[in-house]
């Protein structure tokens, strides 16, 4: 099954694939050609699993920062991220491509340096990461429940180069599981470790997602937003097309932290971002939790470059 980043990636995609099946009506018929089978990995629930990791320290797999994510919980607070239970035969797995955009099928957004910052994977993810001249990967974490989550990750950063999020959980730095660690002790594994090759597993954020958006004739992409929480769509726009939904909370424009920034501020790098735009978004029931976890005071950090980060 094809996977599409946005609907005009679709519409291009749909009539690219019906030249060829023209073409190959009158050509001849090329020789089958004997394809490795992929290795798979087996189905653990919404966010896999990390070998040798003793699960009883980090919070459930259905738990995040202490919310509790039940099917009746998901049901009374985001009905629209209710899906049927697939059993394992029928689930389908995005397999990555050459493009590295996890089997998406993308000829217009495809060369989209945004769209490629912004893959989420849903699952747990193994980054590499390095120090700057200053000797920094730029980031603070903070513990909550036993568990590490980010709370900042500086622009620019070699933790923002990496992949690193806002909400991500830190499960291990460089082999270290870091369940019940302190904050501090999280630090100081960074700042200790050497200036190239710091390993990071991280747990994604939960029920995240990116829309991949163009703009108008007029530059707009066809939403309104207040406090970074989408409040209102365009009708006919492209975020109208693509599927985005309102209380929803912005994370990223094209894999950008805007967690803490003002209004004006993220209207700059959506002007700033070029034709295509995307964007990454979670529910705001799931956001107001993690600021009130994180703690206010954190993410006004996110804008104050004087206060140190690892």
């Amino acid at each position: 099954m094809s996977l599409y980043p946005s609907l005009e990636d679709m519409k291009v995609d749909q009539m690219i694939q019906a030249q060829v099946n023209l073409y190959n009506q009158y050509a001849t018929p090329p020789q089958p050609q004997t394809q490795m089978p992929m290795p798979t990995a087996p189905v653990s629930g919404i966010y896999g699993t990390l070998e040798n990791t003793p699960h009883s320290l980090y919070p459930k797999l259905n738990d995040y920062m202490g919310l509790e994510l039940s099917e009746e919980v998901i049901a009374a607070n985001m009905p629209e991220l209710q899906v049927a239970t697939l059993p394992p035969s029928e689930i389908v797995e995005a397999r990555p491509t050459n493009g590295g955009l996890h089997g998406m099928v993308a000829p217009l957004s495809g060369q989209s340096l945004g769209l490629k910052r912004s893959q989420v994977t849903h699952g747990i993810r193994e980054l590499t990461l390095c120090k700057d001249k200053d000797g920094k990967v730029g980031l603070r974490v903070k513990e909550i429940n036993n568990g590490i989550f980010v709370c900042l990750v500086n622009a620019g950063s070699p933790a923002a180069l990496a992949g690193l999020r806002f909400g991500d959980q830190i499960l291990q730095v460089n082999n270290v599981t870091v369940a019940g660690f302190t904050m501090e002790k999280v630090h100081d594994l960074f700042r200790k470790s050497g200036v190239n090759g710091i390993s990071v597993v991280v747990r994604d954020r939960p029920f995240e997602r990116t829309v991949t958006l163009y703009k108008d004739s007029t530059n707009q992409i066809g939403f309104q937003f207040k406090n970074g929480k989408i409040v209102r769509l365009v009708k006919d726009s492209s975020a109208a097309r693509n599927g985005l939904l309102t209380e929803h909370q912005l994370l990223e424009v094209n894999g950008q932290n805007v967690v803490g920034m003002k209004d004006k501020e993220i209207t700059k790098i959506i002007e700033g971002g070029g034709q295509c735009v995307t964007i990454t978004v979670i529910p705001t029931f799931i956001y107001e939790h993690m600021v009130k976890k994180m703690a206010t005071s954190l993410l006004k950090e996110s804008m104050d470059h004087s206060i140190p980060s690892i």
